[in-house]
């Protein structure tokens, strides 16, 4: 994925995703209970309250929303302002409601909390600041100033001062922390959805590689039998025009660009075949298919197959999938690009296991991620230094959450560790110090003989697009 992509992901500004739609609905809603509540204390506990001043704030919000209605397409989408607009209107005129009903002494003053909450999951933390401090302040003024609840016998219905601030107290923390959650759950479940369209797009990408080598491959044998009827003519031109240089000199231009063209469709077609057989691969085939882009980068690639010689029997055959293919290829760049000299691939397999392991001699992963290895948009901790020697990373971990849930998706389990640990198994290996990643798969899950999900014998299909 590139950066270009990255921060198309990161720089959204989610509150313009909003409907105008939705958000009248949500306030017919508000409209209606508000009614609701006025009416039940008109007509059933007969409170005497400034009822013309109270259905005149709502009604200046049903008609908000009627001009809204008319003057917008339902599908209108608010602007992160509009919408920052819109949630501070409500705020205010729950305020001013509260204000006319008693303040802190009404029940409802919890409902403050809600467009809080509201800007918290949908709008940006500048938004979210600024209506949280507005419901705090306007918190504080209703415990004060505020309009008192009475009876039809004029009694004021009024709970003691020490519930009064409790109450102010209550609703000032749940509009601090109900605000931070759900910000921090908001942003936890975007950067999730970011991430797994990334793993997507690479997905997709990596697919299509594999049709478009199948569909170069069919070309190549397609056009096998006219270039070589093509390659015969030239040499025998060449033979027949002995006496004219000239053209004998074209002749042989044209067996050249002959050989030229055959060339180029084997080469383009060795990404893979639309052929059922090509859907599997013995295990250190598709380990060295992985790796292949990398290995002319000035690392030495060392592949171990069975280094504790406790295999039993020739690789495996595995399923050839995207998925395994780019999630290795991810994990075998990230120890290129961090290893000092040495990257070793090792391949075991045995009855029930089939596991990879790829291990460098870089600086290792910084000990106080490791936990949090295969999380999307991971923040950086590196030094300077480094930053200096490879500033394209980021440090976003976006590249090993993209290899972690490829290859999960295919039945495996992932572990990180360093090779200076404790419990690493490589301990005895002294240039082996770097990071350490394993990937293991149930055997049923991955091998395409015997398999769950084995490939099955029989005619090849015709590419599909």
């Amino acid at each position: 994925m590139t950066k270009t992509d990255l921060g198309l992901f990161r720089t959204r500004q989610r509150g313009s995703w909003i409907r105008l739609r939705m958000i009248i609905l949500l306030r017919w809603g508000a409209i209606f209970g508000q009614v609701a509540a006025l009416v039940v204390a008109q007509q059933i506990f007969h409170l005497q309250l400034e009822f013309g001043l109270c259905y005149l704030v709502v009604g200046v919000s049903a008609i908000g929303n009627l001009v809204a209605n008319i003057i917008f397409p339902e599908s209108k989408r608010l602007s992160e302002f509009e919408n920052l607009l819109m949630v501070l209107f409500d705020l205010v005129q729950l305020g001013l409601l509260l204000f006319l009903t008693g303040g802190l002494n009404n029940p409802f003053s919890v409902l403050i909390v809600g467009p809080v909450i509201v800007s918290a999951a949908a709008l940006s933390l500048r938004s979210t600041i600024f209506l949280g401090s507005v419901a705090i302040m306007m918190v504080s003024v209703l415990a004060i100033f505020h309009l008192p609840l009475r009876t039809d016998q004029g009694y004021i219905l009024q709970i003691p001062q020490i519930f009064i601030f409790g109450n102010w107290v209550a609703i000032s923390i749940a509009v601090l922390f109900l605000g931070v959650y759900s910000r921090w759950i908001t942003t936890e479940m975007h950067s999730m959805s970011d991430a797994l369209q990334a793993t997507q797009m690479a997905l997709n990408r990596e697919q299509k590689l594999t049709d478009l080598g199948g569909v170069v491959a069919a070309a190549a044998h397609e056009f096998g039998t006219p270039l070589a009827t093509i390659k015969i003519a030239s040499t025998e031109l060449i033979n027949d025009l002995e006496g004219h240089p000239e053209l004998q000199e074209d002749a042989r231009l044209i067996r050249e660009q002959t050989d030229r063209c055959r060339n180029i469709l084997r080469e383009m077609g060795q990404a893979g075949k639309d052929d059922l057989f090509l859907h599997k691969a013995p295990l250190t085939t598709v380990v060295r298919d992985a790796a292949e882009p990398h290995l002319g980068r000035g690392i030495n690639v060392i592949f171990e197959d069975c280094p504790n010689l406790d295999c039993t029997e020739r690789p495996p055959y595995i399923l050839r999938l995207p998925e395994v293919i780019h999630g290795l290829r991810n994990l075998i760049q990230n120890a290129v690009d961090f290893a000092t000299e040495t990257v070793w691939i090792e391949s075991s397999w045995s009855k029930d296991v089939v596991s990879i392991r790829v291990m460098d001699d870089g600086p290792g992963f910084p000990p106080q991620l490791i936990g949090r290895i295969g999380d999307p948009f991971m923040p950086s901790r590196r030094a300077n230094r480094e930053l200096t020697q490879r500033p394209e990373y980021e440090g976003m971990g976006l590249g090993l959450f993209i290899a972690k849930t490829l290859l999960e998706r295919t039945g495996a389990e992932l572990d990180f560790a360093n090779g200076s640990d404790d419990h690493s198994r490589d301990r005895d290996h002294f240039e082996r110090r770097g990071a350490i990643i394993e990937i293991a798969w149930p055997r049923r899950k991955i091998d395409a003989i015997k398999g769950d999900f084995a490939v099955p014998v029989g005619e090849n299909k015709p590419l599909k697009f």
